[in-house]
Order: C-alpha cells, then sequence, then structure tokens
C-alpha cells in the first residue's frame, strides 16, 4: 500500500468515525463483507482494515505455532544429539581399553614364544609339572587375546555405527536450527506487517476498529448461547452456557492460568513472565501435573475431542480451520486467553474468534462433585483490553 493510498485509507475511516457510520457487524476473522447499496464506502474501509488486520494476526498466529512445532523437535532432536554423543564417548572408551588389553596380550605371547616346539620344550625341561602348566597359561593367554580381539572388533563396529548416528543426528540439528531460523524470520516479518499497518492508524481509527470488534464478538457470542451449542436453553435472546465441575487437575490447570491474566503475550514463550497462546494451556497443564503437546495443533491433532455442550473449566478451546489459537475453558461461555502480540493475558467471551472444536487433556480425569467447586476469582479488569491485541498501537519486541 502507497504513502497516498494509506493517507486516503486514513482519511476516508476518520470521516467515518466522525459521522458515526461505523455500525455494521464484523465477526472475527470473518470474510470482508462486499459494501452492498446500503453500506457507505466509510464503513467498507473500517471494515476492511479490521478484517485485514485480524488476517494479518492469524497469518501471524500460523507462523508461530509452525515456529513452536519445529522449536519442540529442534529440542529432541539435541537431546538425542547429546545422548548418542555420550554413547559413542563410551564407546570409544571402550574400545581404547580394548587395543591396549589385545596389546598387552600380544606382548605376553611374543615373550613367552620360542623356536622350539612344545613337545620339545616339555622333553627338555627341569620341571615338566611346570612346563605343562606354563603351557595352559599359554594358551589361556591366547584364548584370552582371541576374545579380546573379538570385542575389538565388536567395539569397533559399535563406534563406527553410533559415530554414523551421531553424525546424522548433528546434521539433523543443523537442518532444524536453520528452519527455526527461517521461521522466526517469517514472524518478525508477519510482526513487522502488523506493526506497519499500526503505525498508518489514527486514535480515531483504532477506536473506531475496537468498536467494530467488539460488536462483531458480542454478536457471534449471542447468536452462539442462543443456539444452545454450549449446553444452555436454545432460542432465548439472554441463554447462557451451562457450567459443569471440572477434574482436579482441570481445576488446577485453569486457577494457574488465571494466576497468569495480565501477563504480556509474546510470540513462543511458555512462561513464566510471558506467553504465546499454547504457551499458557501447555504450561498450565504441565503445572497441573498433565503433559500436553506445546502447539495449538497438536494439541488439537492428539488430545481427545469434547463436543462444546460438555466442555468443563479447563478444556482446551481451539480455534480457526487450522488450529492456530488455543485458549481455556473458564466456564459461563468465558475462556482465559493469550489473544496476539500487543496483548496480554485475559478473559474472552468463547466466541472472541471463530470455533473449531474443543479437547479434553484428561478424559479419564473424573469431575468434582458440583457444591465443592468454586470457581477462580478473577482479577479486577480480567475481561479489559482487544481480543486483538491492536489497542498497544506496536508490535511487541522479539521473544
Amino acid at each position: 500500500m502507497s504513502a497516498k493510498s494509506r493517507s486516503i485509507g486514513r482519511a476516508v475511516c476518520a470521516a467515518a468515525v466522525v459521522a458515526g457510520l461505523v455500525t455494521g457487524p464484523q465477526a472475527a476473522a470473518a470474510p470482508r463483507p462486499a459494501p452492498g447499496p446500503a453500506a457507505g464506502p466509510e464503513e467498507g474501509s473500517v471494515a476492511g482494515l479490521l478484517t485485514d488486520l485480524q488476517e494479518l494476526y492469524r497469518k501471524t498466529e500460523q507462523a508461530t505455532e509452525t515456529y513452536n512445532a519445529t522449536a519442540e523437535k529442534l529440542k529432541k532432536q539435541r537431546s538425542e544429539t547429546k545422548k548418542l554423543g555420550a554413547e559413542l564417548a563410551k564407546a570409544r572408551t571402550a574400545l581404547h581399553d580394548s587395543r591396549a588389553a589385545a596389546g598387552r596380550l600380544a606382548r605376553q605371547q611374543y615373550q613367552s614364544d620360542s623356536e622350539l616346539s612344545p613337545y620339545l620344550k616339555l622333553l627338555l625341561a627341569r620341571d615338566p609339572r611346570r612346563a605343562l602348566d606354563q603351557g595352559h597359561v599359554v594358551r589361556r593367554m591366547a584364548a584370552q587375546r582371541v576374545g579380546t580381539v573379538g570385542r575389538l572388533v565388536d567395539r569397533e563396529k559399535k563406534a563406527d555405527g553410533l559415530a554414523r548416528r551421531s553424525r546424522k543426528a548433528l546434521a539433523a540439528q543443523v537442518a532444524l536450527a536453520a528452519r527455526q531460523k527461517e521461521q522466526r524470520d517469517e514472524v518478525t516479518e508477519r510482526l513487522k506487517d502488523v506493526e506497519e499497518m499500526l503505525s498508518d492508524l489514527s486514535p480515531d481509527e483504532l477506536a473506531a476498529l475496537r468498536r467494530l470488534e467488539e460488536k462483531g464478538t458480542a454478536d457471534a457470542q449471542r447468536d452462539l448461547l442462543g443456539s444452545g451449542a454450549l449446553g444452555g436453553a436454545a432460542g432465548s435472546p439472554g441463554a447462557s452456557a451451562q457450567t459443569r465441575a471440572p477434574s482436579k487437575a482441570g481445576d488446577a490447570a485453569l486457577r494457574y492460568a488465571v494466576k497468569q491474566i495480565g501477563k504480556p503475550y509474546v510470540w513462543g514463550a511458555e512462561g513464566p513472565g510471558s506467553f504465546d497462546c499454547s504457551g499458557l494451556t501447555s504450561r498450565a497443564w504441565q503445572r497441573a501435573g498433565v503433559e500436553i503437546p506445546r502447539t495449538s495443533q497438536e494439541q488439537w491433532a492428539r488430545l481427545e475431542r469434547v463436543p462444546l455442550h460438555r466442555l468443563r473449566p479447563g478444556d482446551l478451546v481451539v480455534y480457526f480451520p487450522e488450529a492456530t489459537h488455543v485458549a481455556l475453558y473458564l466456564g459461563d461461555g468465558k475462556v482465559v486467553q493469550a489473544p496476539r502480540p500487543g496483548s496480554r493475558v485475559k478473559v474472552s467471551p468463547i466466541a472472541a474468534n471463530p470455533l473449531l472444536g474443543a479437547v479434553r487433556p484428561d478424559p479419564e480425569g473424573r469431575a468434582l462433585s458440583d457444591p465443592d467447586y468454586r470457581p477462580p476469582e478473577l482479577p479486577p479488569g480480567a475481561m479489559s483490553g482487544s481480543d486483538l491485541g491492536y489497542g498497544a498501537g506496536v508490535a511487541p519486541e522479539e521473544g
């Protein structure tokens, strides 16, 4: 977009704010609506800006989760490379010892050799019995030498095999590190795109976008609750979600997540000072004693699916067709999430983003009895701030 085009866009958008024309609903990440006869150009421009920003954030988060997946593979590969390196060092030490033992046996046998045959040695010996004992010792040393040489050959083969595996593991580690750097650069570029777009917007334009975003979220939340998809009564304008009791682990994970409210979103971060979306969910469940995959895509792919009407606090709610965003279900139709770059961990309506589905990290976990369950207390301002994160006005530093 040229500077001239951006200036025109800002002027049009500011005019929309002044004229109070920003009234049309805009669902999160919905396709940009084509301006109809009833829609003025100002409204269409604001809706277009919101859609563009949402798309930039969605692509940034998709790149971030890809980066996170590679980071996990790299962590495992480094561990494998380190393990193979230790095994190779042990094998080389054993090989060195075997070679030393074989050398000692060879020298001892050489020193005991003679031009005389064992039969003549026995006839000429002053003490035939001692000669027989010496012969037995020599034969035993020869057998030991054969065994030592055999072990030497086996250990050389093992060391060679380990060396090949270690080189292969190291090459895989180097390739993963290079791929991770490329993905990191991609995320950085996308964040720059967001920052550039934000820097071109005035406070009035940001306010207009905020209002449009909040209206779209409120409409989507009302439709979702009214449908009865979350277990409440369908068709009622004031319908609410049914809240069940969590499992013991789910309660612990949720309470950990609530304690993180207010901490900044930083891409690739998994605590304790900052989080991205899946960094928050994976760390919360880890603190509850349940290991789950690091990324939202793997959480969606590997954890047990649960219908929305059976959601209980602590379950994971996954968003977008590519499963690129995830949050923890709080209950009453709300989630705890690390929304986007520039935002902080907060409580949001469950319909703040397009729903894909939900998963349960502890499907065998028995729910607490309802009378014993008390939802975690939320800190002041837990729901304040934009779910899209552009209220900060700048992209965060690289994490």
